[in-house]
């Protein structure tokens, strides 16, 4: 089965005061070329489908016009999820109306939810949509007040799934979290993507998605596999902020064979226009060749430019930021000193309690200020989207 797996298009995206939009129609129309060349047996879009929760009507008539190109006209399925910068309910409304035409969008997780089953020549193919979901929710849904961070959540949904997996099916599972290869916190390559929770939380260990053949993932937008091959993020189609600019998007083609066993080729998507960095002295700039590309400037100018926005869009029409080299040096150096002596948020916690207190906080103590700033953090996304 040929597999085209995409995620994270960000439809409605604002970049430095830009709108995506056009460049985002442009991509997908890339990727519906590619379709056409190469004639998979199914589309998965892993999560984040749109920038925010209520995105700009142009958004919305982009995704319904590329769905239909797709599933209507093509005829090739669609698995697609809600990642956390979606809206759950909005895309889950009519998608029991949709499945009949070969659309399935998983917005919501329940437990009685069952795969999505497509076949090939060698037989059927379990697809296993789950969407991104907080760790408060998945407690509530399976009643266990243990299930407090992502890793406990996402557990929680592996091993009820792996419960009653057949073992003479090939298994596909499309997820939307951060997953790392051991479960601890690492760095996320892109800033335009904002955390899932505190702390470390949001981590999900790899090795939970062993018993498929297959990981689909979405939310970190450089493509890459964790812990193996079969476990991979398509990442963005497109560059969202200065730190993908080196990142080559586009998206993954994964044929999976009779017995299971995955070869995955990444095809690359070229955008309209590219987001890169250009640095050096403002009258070395204004001698470069015109672009239209979208440019991060850095001047290594030492006196004083006038207008310099102003100049530097007269050879970079659609430059989005400008700033000085030695101002994002000493920028760069205090964030790198910040990182090395940064207090945790329990830590600071322990330390302010102890204080007026004090005395240490107790275990319970300390669950409930996690809990607390978790609610403040999600009502601070859900404030966002």
């Amino acid at each position: 089965m040929k597999i085209f797996h995409t995620a994270d298009w960000h439809l409605g995206k604002l970049v430095q005061g830009f709108y995506m939009t056009e460049d985002q129609h442009y991509i997908l129309q890339q990727f519906l070329t590619a379709i056409d060349e190469e004639q998979p047996d199914v589309v998965i879009i892993a999560g984040d489908l749109y920038d925010r929760s209520m995105p700009p009507i142009e958004a919305v008539n982009l995704l319904n016009d590329t769905l239909a190109e797709i599933v209507l006209k093509r005829k090739i399925p669609v698995l697609a999820i809600a990642g956390n910068h979606d809206s759950a309910g909005r895309l889950s409304f009519g998608s029991q109306l949709m499945r009949d035409s070969g659309l399935f969008i998983k917005g919501q997780y329940s437990k009685t939810d069952t795969p999505v089953v497509l076949t090939d020549v060698f037989g059927d193919v379990h697809f296993h949509l789950v969407p991104y979901v907080e760790p408060a929710q998945i407690r509530t849904i399976f009643e266990d007040e243990t299930i407090r961070t992502h890793q406990d959540a996402m557990e929680a949904v592996v091993n009820h799934l792996t419960e009653n997996l057949d073992s003479t099916k090939r298994h596909v599972l499309i997820g939307h979290a951060f997953v790392t290869k051991y479960g601890e916190e690492e760095a996320n390559t892109s800033d335009s993507e904002r955390p899932l929770s505190i702390g470390g939380s949001d981590c999900v260990n790899a090795a939970l998605f062993e018993p498929f053949h297959y990981t689909a993932l979405g939310h970190l937008h450089k493509a890459h596999f964790v812990l193996n091959e079969t476990i991979r993020y398509a990442g963005s189609p497109l560059k969202y902020s200065l730190s993908e600019h080196l990142h080559e998007k586009g998206f993954l083609i994964v044929e999976l064979d009779e017995e299971g066993h995955v070869t995955v080729q990444k095809r690359k998507l070229h955008p309209r226009r590219d987001l890169r960095v250009v640095e050096g002295l403002m009258s070395d700039l204004l001698q470069l060749p015109p672009s239209d590309d979208y440019v991060f400037v850095r001047l290594t100018d030492t006196i004083p430019v006038q207008s310099p926005m102003e100049r530097i869009r007269t050879v970079f029409p659609y430059a989005m930021h400008l700033e000085r080299k030695t101002a994002y040096q000493a920028t760069n150096q205090a964030v790198q000193a910040v990182e090395q002596e940064k207090i945790e948020d329990i830590d600071l916690f322990r330390s302010f309690y102890e204080t007026v207190v004090g005395q240490l906080p107790n275990e319970q103590a300390e669950h409930l200020f996690t809990d607390m700033l978790q609610e403040l953090l999600d009502e601070e996304r859900e404030s966002i989207q």
